[in-house]
């Protein structure tokens, strides 16, 4: 067995699941959409990772991530990506101060719990891997001094589709960073219909539901929850698939084996579980996996995407050895 020895009690687990349906019933006040979005949302933030959003414009991208970000009860910054915005406007630069004659560092708004970067394939890639280091050591460097960013830490970054003018991909270490990838499409028109009701008077506002010691207390209880071997198995057995197949030319890596694992304990924790089960792996491969898998030229001139890969992965490798 894998794992930790010690156990989460039932009311820890009980008071999870409790804030989890309450910070999701908060989100969908304002976003109608899949439901399944808002609670891949906050298992990224349980799991400490980030998240990446993309759609076309006008899909309520940005509504989604500034209703979740309310009902964490969270500091929140918003950072405009613009092909001019350079990386001392994300992180922070010294400025002279007049009065004392010393230069002091004014800190950047990723120095926040909920940072969004919006539009964030519209800067080029200086600028882009300026989030690198925060994403990856909840810190910033400038100029050789390094600085801690406040706890919990969180990154929901937008982008539009490549293919529309005026934005830059992102560069393949930057995307290993994101712990999931969400597609927004278009709404049904039963949704779209919902969204122009919801909206004919005043727009609805989500309360905050959760503070930053609560999601501290939650995210240390995902590293309690338990996982057999043979889960930690068919993680790695997924990755392997994508690395061995044939039309994919850079696979899952390991930190993509433990991202998933990670978001599978906190999805299960989300659901009231202590432990992992299969089906909470499979319903977060494709958005924990599918952005990281770089396919062959051959593969993308056919329209061939990583989501077809690893649904492809779910169908043939079994949860179980020797199944």
């Amino acid at each position: 067995m894998a794992g930790l020895e010690k156990k989460i009690d039932d009311i820890s687990l009980a008071r999870a699941r409790e804030f989890a349906v309450a910070v999701i019933t908060e989100v969908q006040s304002v976003y109608i959409g899949a439901p399944e979005i808002p609670e891949l949302l906050l298992t990224a933030l349980l799991a400490q990772g980030h998240v990446l959003l993309e759609g076309v414009p006008g899909v309520a991208k940005t509504t989604l991530v500034k209703a979740f970000a309310t009902t964490l009860g969270c500091g929140f910054r918003r950072i405009q990506f613009t092909p001019d915005l350079l990386p001392a406007d994300i992180t922070g630069t010294y400025v002279l101060s007049p009065k004392d004659g010393i230069f002091q560092f004014r800190e950047g708004p990723i120095f926040a719990n909920v940072v969004l970067g919006d539009e964030i394939n519209r800067a080029p890639a200086k600028t882009q891997s300026a989030l690198l280091e925060a994403m990856q050591e909840q810190q910033v460097t400038v100029e050789g001094d390094t600085r801690q960013l406040p706890a919990p830490f969180i990154v929901l970054a937008t982008q539009n589709p490549v293919e529309q003018a005026g934005t830059y991909p992102l560069p393949e270490a930057q995307i290993d960073r994101f712990l999931v990838r969400l597609v927004i499409g278009y709404p049904g028109a039963k949704q779209e219909k919902a969204i122009l009701a919801r909206f004919m008077g005043t727009a609805p506002t989500p309360r905050a539901i959760l503070d930053p010691e609560t999601i501290l207390e939650m995210q240390s209880l995902v590293r309690m929850v338990h996982v057999e071997d043979e889960i930690l198995e068919y993680c790695v057995r997924l990755s392997t698939f994508t690395r061995e197949h044939a039309r994919v030319f850079l696979g899952a890596s390991p930190r993509a084996s433990l991202a998933l694992l990670m978001a599978s304990r906190a999805w299960a924790l989300s659901s009231g579980r202590g432990y992992v089960l299969p089906d909470d792996v499979k319903a977060l491969a494709i958005p924990v996996l599918a952005h990281r898998l770089v396919l062959t030229p051959e593969a993308e001139m056919e329209g061939t995407q990583g989501e077809a890969v690893i649904r492809q992965a779910l169908e043939q490798v079994p949860h179980r050895r020797g199944v």
